[in-house]
């Protein structure tokens, strides 16, 4: 029998990974059951940093850490979904604003609900201070890998 390559102990990755992973299954599982099924974790690119009154595809790319051109196509999947709209920038004529249609805001709604009930259960499985300590320092390591990074 071949030797398991896991590591006893798992990598930041591994665990940033397998952590992302369940939350994405439970929420997408959740929203699925809410009648979003029509949405996959990639999508999340863009939903999980869209603005209320609408963000450039700049802005989203930015803070998901995606290319423009990821996030254009995922632009564009949501749009023909019905989640997002693409309206003129009032700041800037020659600019767009990706902004959640009536649907994407309940989605939005629904994701909320789901991600602070998940945070709930580890909160107080942990202790609400033990949980809120664990948030800021994976917060802190992951600004720290973002920025060595070149994000």
């Amino acid at each position: 029998m071949p030797e398991s390559r896991v590591p006893a102990r798992p990598d930041l990755g591994m665990l940033a990974g397998q952590l992302l992973f369940a939350v994405q299954r439970e929420l997408f599982t959740a929203l699925a059951a809410e009648g979003f099924g029509d949405l996959s974790p990639r999508h999340g690119a863009v939903l999980a940093y869209l603005s209320p009154d609408g963000s450039r595809a700049t802005e989203l790319s930015r803070l998901s850490g995606r290319r423009k051109q990821v996030i254009g196509t995922m632009v564009d999947e949501l749009e023909t979904l019905g989640y997002v709209e693409r309206r003129p920038d009032p700041t800037d004529r020659r600019a767009k604003l990706v902004c959640p249609t009536a649907r994407g805001q309940a989605m939005i709604s629904a994701s909320a609900r789901v991600l602070a009930a998940i945070e709930d259960r580890h909160a107080r499985r942990l202790g609400r201070g033990e949980y809120e300590e664990f948030k800021r320092v994976l917060a802190e390591v992951t600004d720290q890998q973002r920025h060595f990074a070149g994000q």
